[in-house]
């Protein structure tokens, strides 16, 4: 393994994926952003909490303008942490991913990723806009989110190396996997929270996030896989002698 090719192209990978995941949320998510704010801004004027004066308007757009300028850079920090960990794991299930192209290979492995420790942790504790629920439950969301991704990520990994082990049809560690889920669905406590905010809002939001996370992991599997197959980072490099 050339290991500094790796690492660049994992963070070039990782880096470019998350910069499309930001700029995408600019145009897809922030404006459900911007109306969940607004009505948490109307709740706050109604119960005195905040002046509707230009003072109060002044620090909210100052504020605003910086939490969207940085998104895309936070997009790419975010991008990096999370492309490293996919470049480790398509480093060490190469050999035994489908697909005859490191570009098929990547996208598979980016595609089982994002059912595992988004999608199917997204379908238990979907996102909601951040002025959706209680500040004081906030701590609590977290960790049953981060929970449920860590559960689905295990067992994940746990019936595939269990498959492995028994030698086992591919499709029985799919249906053991489906049914450890399915009992964590059950087991696992639900959103705290009830939803106040107007529905149509919110489901706008949670489809828009799905999709720009959805490009994210798309975009990811695109670049990795196009710039392993280029560069080929797993061959080594053969000895000279003199």
């Amino acid at each position: 393994m050339k290991t500094f090719l790796f690492i660049v192209i994992v963070i070039v990978s990782g880096a470019a994926a998350g910069i499309i995941h930001g700029g995408m949320n600019l145009v897809f998510v922030e404006p459900s952003l911007d109306q969940a704010i607004g009505i948490e801004n109307q709740h706050l004027f109604a119960t005195g909490e905040a002046e509707d004066n230009s003072e109060f308007w002044v620090e909210y757009d100052d504020y605003r303008t910086w939490q969207k300028t940085g998104q895309v850079i936070a997009g790419g920090i975010l991008g990096v942490s999370i492309g490293s960990l996919f470049g480790i794991i398509f480093t060490f299930s190469r050999n035994t991913l489908p697909g005859k192209t490191d570009l098929k290979k990547a996208l598979i492995l980016a595609g089982i990723m994002w059912l595992v420790v988004y999608f199917i942790p997204f379908l238990k504790y979907p996102a909601n806009p951040p002025t959706v629920g209680d500040p004081e439950t906030v701590v609590l969301r977290g960790i049953l989110y981060l929970s449920f991704i860590a559960i689905s990520g295990f067992g994940a990994l746990g019936f595939y190396k269990l498959s492995k082990k028994l030698k086992t049809k591919k499709f029985i560690a799919v249906a053991g996997y489906a049914a450890f889920i399915g009992i964590m669905f059950t087991v696992m406590p639900e959103n705290p929270d009830n939803i106040t905010a107007p529905m149509d809002l919110v489901d706008h939001f949670r489809t828009m996030s799905a999709f720009t996370v959805s490009i994210y992991w798309l975009s990811l599997g695109l670049i990795l896989g196009s710039l392993w197959s280029h560069y080929k980072p797993h061959k080594e490099i053969p000895p000279s002698f003199n």
